[in-house]
């Protein structure tokens, strides 16, 4: 059964709000409230339908692998139980439940951490140009999906809300982070895609690629934001894997190829969602929850 849908947020007492695409964020003072909304984005758009259940699942999905992945790094996760939330929070519990995550408060980091095993997207685009992806060369002959010699760390720039990413360079994310940040999470994103891979593949999802977010706290790096959700990742069906072709997914990508199918500009204001597009998209992301946690939607 469907709960109701949270589009938007407006909750008196829970301090300045800040509105990203998917999340509002509530500032507690050493704390933080991030509250997953239905609201779903594509090419950096905001759609004007939401997905159903959509802020519950990645909740749900991001607890599990902040949990399974601690031994790691640490994280920001304090409790995403609404029973443990500050007392401020209990007028809204029944809102709050499922969807939120109670977090350590940190200084982000401006670049984003994506790891690539697979030849996909934007990379499978400049790869068809230039033989590269994101300037790293990669052998010739490779196929559309295929999976790469090994994992890639590709940062990019963290844009703010309505403004669009950009690949960068390693070197590019020194001078914005330092040498030392920059390894140290370059690192930490291969090791916790590696792991998080070979989890996944034998329960049915290959995780083609994946972003990371850290930010710093108590002059250590911790993992934060979402984790390895359908938003933030591309997830394939195992058993229907093919390279030389676009692939099956869990994740966002059916949303994109409908939009592909449009005579849309990718500009606001975004088309209409039909409903088979919206049930098909949610049907997706539960299938993500299910294999990779073993869980139904709680």
């Amino acid at each position: 059964m469907m709960n109701p849908v949270v589009m938007h947020t407006d909750l008196p007492g829970l301090g300045l709000r800040r509105q990203g695409k998917v999340r509002d964020i509530y500032d507690l003072g050493d704390r933080l409230l991030l509250i997953a909304s239905d609201r779903i984005s594509a090419f950096d758009v905001v759609m004007a339908d939401p997905i159903p259940d959509k802020g519950r699942i990645l909740t749900q999905i991001s607890a599990f692998w902040f949990s399974h992945l601690a031994d790691v790094t640490p994280n920001h996760l304090i409790t995403s139980r609404v029973e443990e939330f500050p007392p401020a929070c209990r007028p809204y519990a029944a809102m709050l439940a499922g969807r939120t995550m109670l977090v350590r408060k940190c200084r982000p980091l401006p670049v984003e951490c994506i790891v690539r095993g697979y030849l996909a997207g934007s990379g499978w685009a400049e790869y068809r140009q230039t033989g590269t992806v994101c300037g790293i060369s990669l052998p010739p002959g490779l196929t559309e999906s295929a999976a790469l010699p090994e994992p890639l760390f590709t940062p990019s720039t963290k844009a703010e809300l309505g403004a669009h990413d950009e690949n960068i360079t390693f070197e590019k994310a020194v001078t914005l982070i330092g040498a030392d940040t920059a390894a140290r999470v370059r690192e930490l994103s291969l090791v916790l895609y590696c792991r998080a891979r070979n989890w996944a593949e034998p329960r049915g999802i290959i995780i083609a690629d994946t972003k990371f977010e850290f930010g710093l706290a108590d002059g250590g790096l911790i993992l934060i934001d979402e984790v390895l959700t359908p938003d933030s990742s591309r997830f394939w069906p195992r058993d229907d894997y093919q390279p030389g072709r676009p692939q099956k997914s869990f994740d966002k990508q059916y949303l994109r190829d409908y939009l592909e199918s449009l005579h849309w500009n990718k500009q606001p204001p975004p088309p209409p969602l039909p409903p088979e597009v919206v049930a098909n998209t949610r049907t997706r992301y539960l299938q993500a929850l299910k294999s990779l946690t073993g869980q139904e939607l709680a």
